[in-house]
């Protein structure tokens, strides 16, 4: 992401897509999902509706999403 050259930089694999990265926060940044509603990036569980991504329950359901629950 900052194109740091790091000692101990690892890499991820999403979708097929490989990225170096020296830092988690900079693998976060790059590839968490947003959340629709308060477009924080979910680095939890979150929810999902129809491929669209919350960060949870309460954002889920004040986008209008029902049935949503963080506890089961």
């Amino acid at each position: 992401m900052c194109g740091n050259d790091y000692d101990k930089a690892f890499s991820v694999t999403l979708g097929g897509q490989t990225r170096t990265f020296d830092s988690f926060e900079c693998a976060i940044h790059a590839l968490a999902p947003t959340c629709a509603h308060c477009k924080c990036k979910i680095i939890g569980h979150g929810a999902e509706k129809d491929g669209t991504f919350y960060c949870g329950a309460h954002c889920a359901e004040a986008a209008g999403v029902k049935g949503v629950d963080d506890r089961v």
